[in-house]
């Protein structure tokens, strides 16, 4: 897959935080994703990366943090604000001059402004016309007692669309797109395989013609043949339509085939991005050289051979005088780091 060119942004994450109770599901997360490019999302089970997608789709209100399409803020959460306005309020407190007092306030008025302003973005902005999600798994995100064709023109039907003529042709021209006929419009999803299903789901993103789609493993519960002619769909719809692509995935031999940069998360925390050449040739983080190190490769000697790194975060990491933080340690390169691992990384980066 030939690199894409950083151009237009599409989409852009701001310090995105999701908690659930206590639980930091995604914590402080940013990147951007640009228009016509595939980026890659991959990490472990349960490290956040399914989460990250829901909330750029707003199926969850966002803790914190902002969301950013075409340059319009569509998703902000409250909780840096509500933070802020309990900071200002005990520094109220202590103050002692007027001049101190009255600037405090300002930012405590300002803070309340902020949250009013996110929760009319979160209530009001719509993004499902121009972001469609492809769920992991077909059979549970498909309704069993709706036939193809409702499901598929579901989308529509909402938007205001209610000539059943048009509805139809549009129904039947997604589900050839995704290399099903017709004549399945009117069955059932239990009718249909593993892969079937999952172009069903796909041809219920695609009829809406949207800028972006968000496939969550799209392929994590097919077999090998079946993942890559998804895969090869999917690469299909992206050249015709110029869709941009968010591909999440735990399979990395997938995601380095079809993306052209690649997000690596840990606990929640985003700790490398790169081009997908270069994260392969140049992996940093002990994190995403672990991941790396998993892969399995049609060799029996290779295989025999092969020894698995294990990422242990307390013994990799020093973080008792400083913590880190995201830096480009080389240019597009970004890693999780406090300055020594910094400098140790442009060291490496030279001398490769």
């Amino acid at each position: 897959m030939p690199e894409v060119k950083h151009g237009e942004e599409l989409l852009r994450v701001e310090h995105l935080c999701q908690y659930f109770g206590r639980t930091k599901a995604v914590d402080d997360v940013s990147f951007s994703v640009y228009k016509g490019e595939v980026f890659g999302l991959v990490g472990e089970s349960g490290c956040g990366k399914t989460t990250t997608g829901r909330s750029i789709i707003k199926i969850y209100d966002i803790t914190s943090g902002n969301i950013f399409l075409e340059g319009k803020r569509v998703a902000a959460g409250v909780m840096s604000y509500k933070k802020a306005i309990a900071e200002a309020k005990q520094k109220l407190k202590t103050a002692k001059t007027d001049a101190e007092k009255a600037e405090l306030k300002k930012e405590i008025a300002r803070n309340r402004e902020e949250i009013k302003s996110a929760l009319a973005v979160q209530k009001k902005e719509k993004v499902v016309d121009k972001v469609q999600m492809i769920f992991q798994d077909p059979i549970a995100s498909l309704d069993p007692r709706m036939t193809v064709r409702e499901i598929i023109a579901e989308g529509l039907i909402i938007k205001g669309e209610k000539d059943k003529k048009v509805i139809d042709e549009k129904v039947f021209e997604a589900l050839e797109k995704v290399g099903l006929v017709r004549e399945h419009a009117g069955r059932y999803p239990h009718e249909f395989s593993g892969g079937q299903r999952q172009r069903i789901g796909i041809a219920r993103s695609v009829i809406m013609h949207p800028e972006m789609i968000i496939a969550d493993e799209p392929v994590s519960a097919l077999d090998v043949s079946i993942q890559a002619q998804v895969i090869n769909l999917l690469n299909d719809l992206r050249r015709e339509y110029g869709i941009t692509i968010m591909f999440i995935a735990h399979d990395l031999s997938v995601v380095k085939y079809f993306s052209d940069r690649i997000g690596v998360m840990y606990y929640g925390k985003l700790v490398e991005l790169a081009s997908s050449d270069e994260l392969f040739a140049h992996p940093l983080h002990p994190y995403t050289k672990s991941l790396l190190s998993a892969i399995p490769l049609p060799d029996p000697d290779t295989e025999k051979n092969r020894k698995r790194i294990v990422y242990d975060k307390l013994k990799d990491h020093d973080y008792s005088k400083q913590g880190p933080t995201m830096r480009e340690v080389v240019p597009g390169h970004f890693v999780y780091c406090n300055d020594e691992e910094e400098e140790r990384y442009k060291k490496i980066c030279a001398e490769t």
